[in-house]
């Protein structure tokens, strides 16, 4: 009996070269073996009458071989094999391409299970390559509900199916169990080993239905137990509570009314830093809905009492747009605004650490630079970070050590369902701004291939003789990283040469020095150049009011949260504004996916499909967020074992003391498994 966590080259058949192809997709042990599950099943198990097949659509039959296997060399590289088979029914013929082989395996007159897809038309039907075992053999590729697992160069799907059962026989009676029988009896789960054994080997549907839901449970109990011991943990700080300042002082020097959702916001934030215990709340709301006015009134709040706040951003650009903007809306209320990036002189960050130490600068804005050791605050009281999922939960903490307990704040401009987000946020208490200012426009989008490139530019030209600006996003930054993808660099040169001689192209990406990004940017916005060509390094922040087109090349390489902040960056004038979102990508599920941005604004609704249809680790990015990924379950699919499991969690966790209980440390060990896998890995 091998170990759980012996490395794969235990396995026969998998040596050195093979275990580095598994350990590319992350499977190094046993135990990664057996939890790497398919990713969908082929129902091989119902035996169809050859004249019953149907064309495309996949079918397992039993049938004998009528004529001898003829292999003909058509040209060099390509060989057929042709045979045919029949039953009490019909009769068929089989096609292999270079597979001469079979023609030894196929034997005249004896009886095999096929399984394969009809095709044809008026000259005949016939089945190409299908796979086939004698009758008096086990089924092991026919007969049998089949499961299909993500595979990489070097991995068929066979051979990772007859890997994993050999560890499944290996090391299964080793597997722990972490789901307390209490849970297993109420919820009717079925048990680990069978869980597995099932998940890979299903002996029905009925089967593999039990054994996803007990998969899918454990994963959704795992975490949300692990998020429970996280709150619980912070709700313990406590410290003093803030005095309110009176909030008509505040709401009377806005140069606008607070929205509903704006006002709220501040008020439930302001119950927490009264409250007596160290605040931690996300605010998430839709691209423009206003949330920075909401962080301005918990500084303005800390300020008052004596405190600092600093706010960080994820860009030098949105960082300098935060502190002028912040600037104009607290420097009349005697709140004093800093600015620190990691691009400024040493002399100019020598002297804006200074004020921070000494107190003479109340709100800190800045970008990385924040949180090194070099800087040291005088009294912090509040973190803010914005763009959270920009952050890992690592680089929160390393600025909220810079005080003594300080308020955490963090927003973002992600609006996944309210649900979802009490999840996947667990240790953080949510605000939600879902209302937008008055005066913020529906934005029109259009999905376009190339063939309308001749009138997109028209309308990039008449956009700028209207005197509006462009912006214009490519995925790659230099020719060379994808050949099927668009480059600023190339793109930017492109059309200032040939297609707008008598524009203002520049272009921006994240590889230039950060001087002259913000100098591009700050030229951009003071509407020296018509036409600004970037990568993502726009997506967030960039507020340039003349703006009215959004053109978005290759979009079928964004998600469609990333493409609604792209899109955001426009519309924030009184202008009629547009998003163009070029593609040519025919695949129908990209399609319905590009095409569900342009029949709404609504970034609820947009992100609800994006996380559908991609999952949380790829809907934050590069994992960033510090979010475990879910290998069977699905947030939107699985909502109500989701909630099941949230509750179970919540009333385990208030009744045991889980760290001190030896039969629980299986399900710790998990716990701290699964958060150290998701951990936050920062950008930079």
């Amino acid at each position: 009996m091998a170990r759980l966590f012996d490395s794969v080259r235990y396995l026969k058949g998998v040596g050195e070269a093979r275990a580095r192809t598994f350990a590319s997709l992350g499977i190094e042990t046993l135990y990664d073996l057996i939890s790497y599950f398919p990713r969908t099943y082929e129902d091989r198990s119902k035996i169809v009458p050859i004249a019953e097949l149907q064309v495309d659509e996949p079918a397992c039959f039993r049938a004998f071989v009528t004529s001898q296997p003829r292999t003909h060399h058509i040209r060099k590289g390509l060989d057929l094999t042709k045979l045919t088979v029949a039953d009490e029914t019909a009769r068929l013929n089989l096609t292999f391409f270079n597979q001469s082989y079979v023609a030894g395996n196929l034997e005249y007159s004896r009886e095999y299970y096929f399984y394969g897809s009809l095709n044809g038309d008026y000259m005949g039907y016939q089945i190409t390559n299908p796979i086939f075992e004698p009758v008096e053999q086990p089924g092991v590729l026919t007969r049998r509900i089949m499961p299909i697992y993500p595979l990489t160069a070097g991995l068929h799907n066979n051979l990772i199916s007859r890997t994993v059962q050999q560890a499944l026989d290996a090391c299964l009676e080793e597997l722990p169990e972490v789901m307390p029988l209490q849970l297993r009896e109420r919820y009717g789960l079925c048990d680990a080993p069978t869980a597995y054994r099932n998940i890979h080997a299903p002996a029905s549907f009925e089967a593999l239905a039990a054994a996803r839901h007990r998969l899918i449970f454990e994963e959704f109990f795992i975490f949300s137990v692990g998020l429970s011991l996280l709150r619980s943990g912070r709700s313990r700080k406590q410290r003093q509570g803030y005095r309110l300042p009176p909030m008509a002082e505040f709401e009377a020097a806005l140069p606008f009314s607070l929205t509903g959702a704006q006002r709220r916001a501040i008020d439930e934030i302001a119950g927490d830093l009264s409250g007596g215990s160290v605040m931690n709340r996300l605010v998430q709301g839709d691209v423009g809905s206003g949330k920075t006015v909401v962080a301005a009134a918990a500084a303005w709040i800390t300020a008052k009492n004596g405190q600092q706040t600093a706010l960080m951003a994820p860009t030098e650009i949105l960082a300098e747009q935060h502190a002028k903007g912040l600037e104009a809306l607290l420097g009349p209320l005697g709140v004093r605004v800093a600015l620190l990036t990691g691009s400024m002189t040493p002399a100019q960050k020598r002297n804006v650490r200074a004020a921070i130490a000494a107190h003479e600068a109340d709100l800190i804005v800045g970008t990385h630079a924040l949180i090194s050791e070099a800087t040291d605050f005088s009294e912090l009281g509040l973190v803010v970070a914005d763009e959270q999922h920009r952050f890992g939960v690592a680089q929160r903490a390393a600025l909220a050590e810079k005080g003594d307990d300080p308020h955490l704040l963090v927003m973002s401009a992600t609006p996944i369902p309210r649900t979802l987000a009490l999840i996947l946020y667990g240790d953080l208490e949510l605000s939600v701004i879902d209302e937008l200012p008055p005066g913020r426009q529906n934005i029109d989008t259009f999905l376009v291939g190339e063939d309308k490139r001749a009138r997109i530019n028209a309308f990039i030209r008449r956009q700028v003789a209207e005197g509006h600006q462009v912006y214009i996003v490519c995925p790659a930054v230099e020719e060379g990283e994808d050949e099927s993808l668009r480059s600023a660099e190339a793109w930017a040169e492109t059309l200032q040469m040939a297609v707008f001689p008598d524009l203002r192209v520049a272009l921006l990406h994240g590889r230039m020095k950060a001087a002259q990004k913000e100098q591009t940017m700050a030229a951009f916005a003071r509407g020296e150049y018509d036409i600004l060509v970037a990568t993502t390094v726009i997506e967030v922040g960039v507020d340039v009011p003349n703006a009215t087109l959004m053109v978005v090349e290759n979009a079928d390489r964004f998600g469609l949260s990333q493409l609604h902040q792209l899109r955001g960056r426009v519309g924030r004038g009184s202008d009629k504004s547009y998003c163009l979102l070029f593609s040519s990508n025919r695949n129908p599920e990209t399609l319905t996916r590009l095409k569900a941005l342009c029949k709404t604004n609504d970034g609820f609704e947009i992100s609800r499909q994006d996380l559908a249809l991609r999952g949380p680790g790829d809907f934050f990015g590069t994992r960033q967020h510090g979010l475990p990924a879910f290998k069977v379950g699905s947030l939107e699919l699985d909502l109500q074992t989701l909630q099941d499991a949230q509750s179970a969690a919540a009333e385990f966790v208030s009744s045991e003391e889980l760290p001190k209980r030896p039969e629980y440390q299986p399900l710790m060990e998990r716990i701290q498994a699964l958060f150290a896998s998701g951990a936050p890995r920062g950008e930079a």
